[in-house]
């Protein structure tokens, strides 16, 4: 249940920009998710706060 101040939005893929089946909330805090895109098979290691998304750059192993 949404309250009216409360506002969320879907993911969308860093990769093809399409949206993902996830959905975060303003208040919601992510750190090192793996995040999946069922369109172009990715999966993409990503934070979030604020509605803001950042790509998570691995390294090399």
């Amino acid at each position: 249940m949404e309250t009216a101040n409360t506002k969320s939005d879907w993911i969308r893929c860093p990769v093809c920009g399409n949206k993902t089946r996830d959905k975060i909330r303003e208040d919601t805090i992510l750190k090192n998710y793996p995040l999946y895109c069922p369109k172009c098979k990715q999966e993409t290691l990503i934070e979030a706060k604020n509605l803001q998304i950042t790509v998570i750059k691995e390294p090399d192993a």
